[in-house]
């Protein structure tokens, strides 16, 4: 298949908050072309429902932002990281909002609420639950307002193009076309690789892309080991995970068992507002102790109509299963969230390799450490989505990058019979999700991780398949994916935050440094 040629300046892979904010960063200094996956609106962005933590109440401050990220991460935030997020947070919430992001407000001042292991009322909300969608209407509207930049909406990232060890473009699939695009430089902004897990909250988007065309090109992937998994999501035969907002939590909602006993006090002294994972783990050994699949969330001592007025969405989507929040117990349980590792960048979006860039949750900065702070993720893709752009923006007037000589690369699809039917592709994939879940999930050991490694082993061969369509490629970064998260969890031989091995309780030699995954490599430790 014969790829049509494009260039611009600067090309976005992904149309979340990090690449949008990116984008608007960069409107300024050339041709700027987004891509994403699907359509404009559908991200992890749009998914996110609690809200945006930042310091701006009166009863707040950034060094208290500050100490409470770094005491979720356990031990492993990098601490210049976190004081960038906290402190230039402030501003880039206040220009969102003058551009006309709207959040609720008590009076002409801001309502902001409570979420686990925060020790003050800082996350900003919008239409009770749905934050995302506010931050990404706003965005998008900016967006638009700049000639200079244009979206390919619909169109898969093939691969990144290479030229002697720089990166100066994507191989792009967009509908039955591919399309080389050459830019100046190329900031990822895809997002996580949630889906690679049965159970997610992550949309269907979600599938390590980022990551995989990275780790592929030789970029150096940090901390794949912690993938945060979410306490609770709803839990119902016919229902996917839905996103039960730690909000809940914040307003006053309680975790009770299967026999309505309320638990948490039990294992943490802030109870429902302890850190995720320490929520999450609480949880699943009440699931194992009652034989049962969930446990409740229960609203009802609240008052109804604060309920229904806080969570909108979220009490609209339980009726549909039959489930009134306002009177009912939600059945929940945990499921995969967000990933803390991935592409290893420096406090300015800088991969390891030169041309490219990488921004929120696709990225590695060591914001989030081993465990992020409830309500962080929106933040981070603000404040290194702009970050990430002016620095591509200097890359390319200071080095003076002109575009690549351009040459033929091939795009890995093929014209050829398939070796790999449709049906084989999704039973493989339904399969890896269900190995990924079960033995590389919330609680891991040696002999578990190894029984995925082998599995994995077995399906290396897809890596190196070409394919015709993006439901192929989609399974090769899957599976490129899993083999990182499954070969770093082996690595760490401890329990740090997020990571939780059950026959390494303790935290490990070398707890307190960070994995590194490089193509052709084994996992080490980084310098």
């Amino acid at each position: 298949m014969k790829p049509s040629v494009k260039t611009v300046d600067f090309l976005v892979i992904g149309g979340g908050v990090a690449g949008l904010r990116a984008a608007i960063e960069l409107a300024a200094k050339g041709s700027v072309l987004v891509l994403t996956k699907d359509k404009p609106t559908e991200s992890s962005t749009g998914y996110a429902q609690g809200g945006i933590a930042v310091a701006l109440s009166d009863e707040d401050e950034v060094s208290i932002h500050y100490e409470d990220t770094i005491k979720a991460g356990d031990g492993l935030c990098r601490e210049d990281a976190v004081k960038i997020l906290v402190e230039e947070g402030p501003p880039l919430i206040l220009e969102l909002i003058s551009w006309g992001a709207e959040f609720d407000k008590e009076g002409s001042k801001l309502s902001f609420t409570m979420e686990g292991a925060h020790s003050r009322k800082r996350i900003l909300h919008s239409r009770g639950d749905a934050t995302g969608k506010e931050i990404e209407r706003a965005l998008i509207n900016k967006v638009r307002s700049f000639p200079s930049i244009a979206k390919f909406d619909f169109a898969f990232t093939l691969d990144l193009i290479m030229d002697n060890n720089k990166c100066v473009g994507a191989t792009v699939l967009r509908g039955d076309s591919v399309i080389n695009i050459f830019a100046k430089a190329v900031i990822l902004a895809t997002g996580g690789a949630g889906q690679i897990f049965s159970r997610t909250t992550n949309p269907m988007i979600a599938t390590g892309d980022g990551i995989a065309i990275a780790y592929r090109a030789g970029a150096l992937i940090s901390d794949a080991e912690f993938m945060q998994f979410h306490p609770t999501t709803l839990y119902f035969p016919a229902a996917p995970p839905f996103l039960l907002s730690e909000a809940m939590r914040g307003e006053g909602a309680v975790l009770k068992n299967i026999h309505g006993k309320r638990f948490m006090p039990e294992y943490h002294e802030m109870s429902e507002l302890a850190p995720r994972d320490a929520v999450t783990r609480a949880i699943l050994s009440e699931m194992v102790q009652t034989n049962s699949r969930h446990v409740y969330l229960d609203l009802t001592h609240l008052d109804k109509e604060f309920i229904k007025k806080r969570f909108p969405l979220i009490y609209a989507t339980c009726l549909q299963y039959n489930i009134d929040i306002t009177e009912d117990l939600i059945p929940v349980s945990p499921a995969a969230h967000y990933i803390m590792g991935g592409v290893y960048t420096n406090l300015d979006g800088e991969t390891s390799i030169k041309g490219l860039f990488a921004a929120g949750e696709v990225a590695s900065t060591g914001v989030h450490g081993a465990n992020r702070l409830a309500s962080n993720s929106l933040l981070e893709g603000l404040v290194y989505g702009a970050r990430t752009g002016k620095q591509a923006a200097r890359y390319v007037d200071e080095e003076k990058i002109g575009l690549a000589e351009i040459k033929s690369y091939p795009t890995g699809l093929t014209d050829k019979e398939p070796s790999m039917s449709a049906l084989d592709i999704e039973k493989t994939r339904s399969t890896l999700r269900q190995v990924m879940w079960n033995k590389v999930g919330i609680i891991r050991c040696e002999e578990s991780l190894s029984i995925a490694k082998k599995w994995l082993g077995k399906k290396h061969f897809i890596i190196e398949t070409p394919f015709q369509n993006r439901r192929g490629f989609e399974l090769k970064n899957m599976l490129t994916v899993a083999q990182l998260i499954t070969d770093s969890a082996l690595f760490r031989k401890g329990s740090v935050g997020a990571h939780f091995r059950s026959d390494h309780k303790g935290r490990g030699d070398n707890w307190q440094k960070h994995t590194a995954c490089k193509k052709d490599q084994p996992v080490t430790w980084m310098d």
